[in-house]
């Protein structure tokens, strides 16, 4: 193995520092790498979001070349992945708002995460009803809880994604879980 192949950092997550040096100079391929670790994370988020493909890879492909511009002034303040998820949820709200949409339309098509059940119709009712639940919160709390329950975040670092505290995040998620309960109830009771 080459020092130029982008070698995740064990301990962080992050890619190679090399690479991350690389990509920082401009060198299109390393940005590639970079791009390659993350893009299925983002790529969730985006998606969560935005709750439709096309705007999801409009929104990817305006965050991607801000982040290639930007690259050389980041300054690491941040993990990689989190100034890379802060790109990427300033793409979708901008898209959000280009679009005039807050809430995206619940598709249910997302692929479900599988798992042994003994009732696979079942799994499939609660996974929609989840979707569309999600869905349907406000973008800042469907986004804290994306960050967090899904994507493995911790406060602070969905803080610095949404430019918030992290007792904001705290409450967002306090709401939005609480919503996603009652939503998720009334489902079970139909």
């Amino acid at each position: 193995m080459t020092a130029a192949t982008a070698i995740p950092d064990v301990r962080s997550g992050d890619v190679a520092p090399d690479v991350l040096r690389r990509a920082r100079a401009g060198e299109q391929a390393a940005f590639t790498e970079v791009v390659r670790h993350y893009d299925h994370r983002l790529r969730a988020l985006a998606y969560r979001l935005l709750g439709d493909r096309a705007a999801m890879d409009d929104a990817l492909q305006e965050a991607y070349v801000k982040a290639f511009r930007a690259l050389p002034a980041f300054r690491e303040d941040a993990a990689l992945g989190t100034w890379l998820y802060q790109i990427t949820y300033r793409a979708c709200i901008d898209q959000l708002r280009r679009e005039g949409r807050h809430h995206p339309a619940p598709t249910g098509s997302e692929p479900a995460a599988t798992g042994a059940t003994a009732d696979p119709a079942g799994t499939a009712a609660t996974r929609t009803d989840l979707v569309r639940a999600l869905a349907a919160l406000p973008v800042d709390q469907r986004a804290a809880v994306l960050l967090v329950d899904a994507e493995g975040l911790d406060y602070d670092a969905a803080a610095t994604v949404l430019g918030v505290a992290p007792g904001t995040i705290a409450s967002r998620l306090s709401r939005a879980r609480a919503t996603l309960r009652a939503a998720l109830a009334e489902g079970e009771t139909r």
